[in-house]
């Protein structure tokens, strides 16, 4: 299979962005991936992104509903409504432009713990034509100053819990021309600033294909890649995934832990509500216990996180029975990393609820394969989203037969353009976004994951997914998490490796470990088993909670 020979957007409508930064870090146009952008992925050539989802609601006559929810210190609930969120985006849009004299396109990080403000400081700075640069709130001095300088950003809007960091990391910029804060008692808060300004703001008008985040991966494989995402493709992804698969309506109340920082958490916590003028519950920290409690205390109905916080949720209902109340969900997605068949079961039997499961990429903003409960197929993450086409390829870029493992390919109103990374050839190849997984795909077009490509472990010949491993070692009791990763031998070439994390109650001896052998061996194909076994405390894990298996292969 080829793509087609044009790249449809590479023609770029004229910016509305003074300061032509980020244009200029784009990847050259033979670098870019087939763009498609049929049907409800239609957009003008001059589109805002913080208009659509907010301004838009507004004139619409949504300016009563609902927009943020958040804990108000005292055991109850915070109300935030689209029209007072919107007086609030302008007040902060006044003080980047008039305050701080920011122009559109200069580059904005953005830092703070998911909340109202941190909501606030986003669209903010895509409505005066800026580009966010949100970062994770664990995120320390020398890893913001890495973003800092690749970004070249020229200020900074920060929870003042996070400033010490941020203020190491942003000294001797010489791009930085301004630290901003809110939430502390000092006389320079943003709030205060932001309190001198009460007239409505006139949204810059940006092109639909204007820079509007730089969203920098999480880090599983090492140094994160700075990912460039214009208006359009904010709006794609609740065109694409929210509305076709998701179904999100006004009446839905979206809750969840992923950080906005992280794409995964952007789109399901600011973009997707906005865009359906639905609710959204932001909470600073979560537990399993907390989340739970959360959901029931808020009627929330879409939850997003990782299928170990679904896990760990589903022991927590499992060991309390009649404590959490989740009736009012009728969606849970989990997305973020491989979703093993013993935590689905667990869900399932603990909720009633069959999980949403899906698989996105930063560099293409959100998710483009998925299924419903009504679609989904065992094993299977699903089907592309509606607008996507996916294959699976050799190395030559050639389909491989289905049911054959290959390199997960995708295309479609969205894709991978990094900031001036010389790995941008190495993820787009003829087109194609490779996502770095490793998959097969049936006859009706779903897609089984095997395996990062890179943990893809071969040994004595024989292919085996570290996921496939880790989802028969969940189905055991003593359990609680678990990361399988090749480790180099002699004779084998690698050997399949096991860290496990125990549940209370279980010691990590021998016989143990034996017994978790054997029981791979009577769940799977009996070659995959762990021939190592070691029992840790916690497995490593980036600011989102995603594995990163490249820790364990440096394990000696």
């Amino acid at each position: 299979m080829s793509p087609p020979s044009e790249h449809t957007t590479v023609q770029l409508h004229p910016s509305g962005h003074v300061d032509g930064f980020a244009r200029a870090q784009l990847p050259p146009a033979e670098q870019w991936p087939v763009i498609t952008l049929d049907g409800v992925y239609a957009v003008p050539p001059r589109l805002n992104a913080a208009v659509e989802l907010l301004d838009r609601a507004i004139s619409e006559g949504h300016g009563d509903r609902v927009a943020i929810v958040v804990p108000d210190g005292l055991g109850g609930w915070e109300e935030t409504t689209y029209a007072e969120l919107a007086a609030q985006v302008d007040a902060l849009a006044h003080v980047l432009v008039h305050d701080l004299g920011l122009v559109s396109g200069n580059r904005v990080l953005c830092r703070g713990f998911n909340g109202r403000f941190m909501t606030v400081a986003w669209l903010a700075t895509l409505k005066a034509g800026m580009v966010a640069v949100t970062t994770m709130p664990m995120l320390r001095a020398g890893e913001l100053r890495t973003v800092i300088e690749r970004a070249q950003c020229n200020a900074a809007l920060c929870d003042a819990r996070l400033l010490e960091d941020l203020a190491s990391a942003a000294a001797g910029s010489p791009a930085m021309r301004a630290v901003r804060y809110w939430g502390g008692d000092g006389a320079d808060t943003l709030e205060r600033a932001m309190a001198h300004h009460t007239t409505a703001f006139t949204a810059i008008e940006t092109a639909s294909d204007d820079v509007a985040l730089i969203a920098f991966t999480s880090g599983t494989t090492g140094i994160p890649k700075g990912c460039m995402h214009f208006h359009r493709d904010v709006m794609a992804m609740c065109r694409g995934f929210a509305e076709q698969v998701l179904g999100i309506t006004a009446d839905d109340r979206c809750i969840g832990t992923p950080p906005i920082a992280f794409t995964f958490g952007l789109g399901g916590l600011v973009c997707f509500p906005m865009a359906a003028r639905a609710s959204v519950v932001l909470l600073e920290r979560a537990s399993p216990e907390s989340l739970l409690e959360a959901i029931a205390a808020t009627g929330a109905t879409i939850s997003f996180t990782a299928p170990t916080f679904y896990r760990h949720m589903a022991l927590a209902i499992r060991q309390h029975p009649g404590r959490f109340d989740t009736t009012s969900l009728r969606v849970t997605v989990s997305a973020g990393e491989a979703l093993p068949d013993a935590t689905r079961t667990l869900w399932r039997e603990a909720t009633g609820i069959e999980m949403l499961d899906g698989i996105g990429a930063t560099e293409l903003i959100h998710v483009f394969i998925a299924a419903t409960a009504a679609d989904w197929r065992r094993g299977a993450i699903g089907r592309a989203v509606p607008g996507y086409t996916v294959a699976v390829l050799d190395d030559d870029l050639c389909e491989v037969p289905r049911g054959e493992v290959g390199r997960l390919a995708v295309r479609g109103p969205t894709g991978c353009r990094y900031l001036a990374d010389a790995r941008q050839h190495s993820y787009v190849q003829d087109g194609w976004n490779l996502t770095g997984d490793a998959c097969t795909m049936d006859d009706d077009g779903y897609v089984f994951f095997k395996a990062r490509t890179d943990d893809l472990i071969v040994s004595a010949g024989y292919n085996i997914g570290a996921p496939e491993v880790e989802g028969a070692l969940l189905e055991h009791d003593a359990v609680a998490e678990c990361a399988v990763v090749g480790l180099p031998d002699e004779e084998r070439g690698h050997v399949v490796a096991a860290f496990v994390v125990l549940r209370t109650g279980f010691d990590g001896d021998a016989a143990l470990a034996r017994a978790l052998q054997d029981h791979v061996k009577a769940t799977i194909a009996p070659y995959k088993y762990p021939r190592q076994v070691e029992f840790v405390n916690e497995l490593p894990k980036t600011n989102t909670g995603k594995l990163q298996r490249f820790r364990l292969k440096e394990h000696t």
